[in-house]
């Protein structure tokens, strides 16, 4: 890419083009992961569609490598490329929630802002657990979160999208408008096209009986062997993930607790105190809790808890898979694990997928694991750039011995490099991958949309 790409490419927009010798080019470069260092040629900041809309063309007129950002939150740091152009949207997040629930999310907008919008609008959209993550990315990956099981993953609440085409066209898309790219849009990742602004149904929930309720971690065989039963049975109202964790060194966590590892559940109960602790009264019962935190909040908080904890600009390292069962040689090894997490933010979550989530049509959606009961992630995370052997080592031999326990794919959202293997992303749509392919080759022919997780149009 020479210098008049860029200068030609930022007459046509409303935003700005930030080139490498621009005092700002570092921070506008700057991905969420900082494992990840890429140095894009150019980075579009766009103000609107039509400058979406532009820098689309002007990359595949001259054959340059793109990248999409949000939120900039993808662990692989998809969001940007080396020596080639990202399109940037992180101005473009406005949300706005119509009288009749609709809500309207631009293509940049954080979690934090969605969550904002509709607490202001008496509701909810399922999202995340990290209000700095970008919507875009979330969704088109499907979406799961502290109120899956009630609510289902993100995508069952997106009803509509504006996307602009790699031949620079912007299309509306919903179940009667394009109806093959809408479904793959949910769940399809960044493949077909740049949604610059998502629709969703707003839930009427906004407050919730949440918190953490922690163990030892040497019980974690007791604790997780009890739970994976428990979850079977439970109420849609309930939602928990299973953690391994090192509990923060910060309020409100007791001090004798603090820098301990422990296992745990996040619960989130969506109904009343009294409801809440008849559902998870089995629970309290397992072991020795020596953590009870589980009390009435707004929905908004919860969203918000671990953003403090979790600023951008430290080291991770993902790894990911779908779980139908949990047996006990799976307890055995998260355990083993567990009492082996490398760095205090280091931690594993078992996020539940079913209930609500697990009852939507197997082929509804391009998201290819209705049928399982928990999605996966250990993460190794830490500020010193010096333990990113440690993380990424720790990550990939936790992963490498449950493996074997998985239904073989993992969640788009939180894989990392190894994404790059066609076989890999293959077992991550399963039965989806063919019809997805053949989507991508109607609307994305020459690959224009290729740093992702990718579904090459063959």
């Amino acid at each position: 890419m020479d210098a008049a790409f860029a200068e030609d490419l930022g007459k046509s927009l409303h935003g700005r083009v930030v080139m490498p010798a621009d005092a700002v080019y570092d921070e506008a470069r700057a991905l969420y992961n900082a494992m990840i260092d890429k140095r894009p040629a150019a980075i579009a900041q766009c103000a609107d569609v039509s400058d979406v809309a532009a820098a689309v063309n002007a990359a595949r007129t001259d054959g340059i490598d793109l990248a999409v950002r949000g939120g900039g939150h993808n662990g692989a740091g998809l969001g940007s490329v080396d020596g080639g152009l990202v399109i940037d949207l992180s101005a473009m997040r406005h949300v706005r929630v119509d009288a009749d629930g609709m809500v309207h999310a631009a293509g940049g907008a954080l979690l934090s802002d969605l969550d904002a919008a509709t607490a202001a609008a008496g509701g909810a959209v399922p999202v995340g657990i990290l209000g700095t993550t970008g919507i875009g990315g979330l969704t088109l990956g499907g979406g799961v979160g502290n109120v899956t099981r009630t609510l289902g993953l993100t995508i069952d609440s997106m009803v509509g999208a504006d996307v602009v085409l790699a031949d620079g066209s912007t299309v509306t898309v919903d179940e009667a408008h394009e109806p093959d790219l809408f479904w793959a849009l949910r769940g399809g990742g960044g493949n077909f096209g740049i949604v610059t602004e998502f629709r969703f149904r707003m839930h009427p929930v906004t407050s919730v009986v949440a918190g953490p309720m922690l163990w030892p971690v040497d019980q974690t065989p007791e604790v997780l062997s009890a739970y994976r039963e428990f979850m079977g049975v439970a109420r849609d109202e309930l939602n928990g993930y299973f953690v391994l964790l090192t509990v923060p060194p910060v309020a409100p966590f007791p001090e004798e607790l603090q820098l301990t590892k422990c296992c745990g559940v996040l619960w989130c109960f969506v109904g009343t105190q009294e409801e809440a602790d008849e559902a998870i009264a089995p629970m309290r019962a397992v072991g020795k809790v020596a953590l009870d935190g589980v009390m009435p909040m707004p929905l908004t908080a919860l969203q918000a808890a671990f953003d403090p904890l979790y600023p951008p600009g430290q080291q991770w390292y993902w790894r990911t898979d779908f779980f139908r069962e949990i047996d006990d040689d799976a307890v055995r090894i998260n355990a083993d694990f567990g009492a082996r997490m490398p760095t205090p933010q280091s931690a594993m979550h078992m996020y539940p997928v079913d209930g609500t989530a697990g009852r939507v049509g197997a082929d509804d959606t391009a998201w290819a694991y209705r049928d399982a009961r928990w999605c996966q992630v250990m993460v190794g995370v830490d500020p010193d750039p010096s333990n990113a052997d440690v993380l990424r080592s720790w990550a990939v031999d936790y992963w490498e011995a449950l493996h074997p326990h998985s239904m073989g794919g993992g969640y788009v959202n939180m894989m990392m490099a190894e994404g790059d293997d066609d076989e890999r992303v293959r077992n991550s749509y399963r039965g989806h991958y063919d019809r997805l392919r053949e989507i991508k080759r109607a609307y994305d022919p020459g690959n224009l949309f290729h740093v992702n997780q990718n579904i090459p149009p063959g």
